[in-house]
């Protein structure tokens, strides 16, 4: 007993890594950044003239990057954007979607991030007709949707502290400018307050995935027993949101509103 507790504790010392799990330096996480870039960069001088070469370039590039997400514990926007510019070039519009989705957690406003999404979106297979009524409650409630989250912030609090400078200031005068004043920083309170709410509540409850795999059949049920929910198969960059996850396998919910099972490994989720 005691020669097992003396091998513990040596393990212990000479070898944390075992126990609490590998964690790479600043040091090493700058080190994969810097040849990611660089073979990142090579792949992209030889996609014309050798694509079959780049592509090499391009699998090592994503290899480091992915390291650092992975055993470096970093996300980052810059991270998630490389990480999708490369699948992408590598024709891989699955993980391309899912990385710019990453992505797009942090910088939601960036406009080659957006362009890149956007053009990803339009190389994948399937295009699945959004709903009549999602399409209204997108036009309608259109600050909730277009606008960025940091915006709706900056909104809210001018708007709040305007709600109560006007309050203040009616009680010492009278004035109709003062009233319509009041009313307005309050609706702009509300609307954005509201806003924000309902994106906290979306962000805890609604876990969004792209389908990564090149092609999977959705299933009626939570087996490969069950009948096909489809004729075809859905692809690659097809965009869901989870219902349920049990065992290996996904409960989905379609841009279109329809819903399916599908295995695990042919999905990632966003967050």
């Amino acid at each position: 007993m005691k020669k097992f507790f003396l091998l513990v504790i040596l393990i212990f010392i000479f070898f944390p890594d075992l126990i609490f799990g590998a964690s790479l330096s600043n040091e090493k996480i700058n080190d994969l950044f810097s040849i990611g870039k660089k073979y990142f960069h090579k792949g992209n001088e030889l996609s014309a003239s050798n694509p079959e070469k780049a592509k090499e370039f391009y699998q090592d590039a994503v290899m480091h990057f992915e390291r650092i997400v992975n055993e470096g514990n970093i996300r980052n926007s810059k991270l998630y954007y490389n990480i999708g510019n490369i699948y992408f070039r590598m024709g891989d519009i699955g993980n391309a979607i899912l990385n710019y989705r990453r992505a797009f957690q942090y910088i939601p406003n960036d406009t080659n991030l957006q362009q890149n999404l956007k053009f990803a979106r339009t190389r994948r297979k399937d295009h699945f007709e959004e709903i009549q009524k999602t399409k209204i409650l997108r036009t309608v409630f259109f600050w909730h949707y277009d606008i960025s989250s940091r915006l709706r912030i900056s909104v809210f609090i001018i708007s709040f502290f305007m709600v109560w400078l006007f309050a203040l200031i009616r009680i010492f005068r009278k004035n109709p400018i003062m009233q319509w004043g009041f009313v307005i920083a309050l609706i702009f309170s509300v609307l954005f307050g509201a806003s924000l709410i309902i994106e906290e509540i979306s962000i805890n409850k609604i876990r969004p995935g792209v389908i990564i795999a090149p092609e999977v059949v959705a299933r009626k049920g939570d087996s490969n027993t069950y009948e096909p929910a489809f004729k075809e198969p859905i692809h690659s960059g097809t965009e869901f949101n989870l219902i349920e996850h049990r065992g290996n396998w996904y409960h989905i919910k379609l841009p279109d509103s329809r819903t399916c099972w599908i295995p695990r490994k042919a999905a990632e989720l966003v967050r």
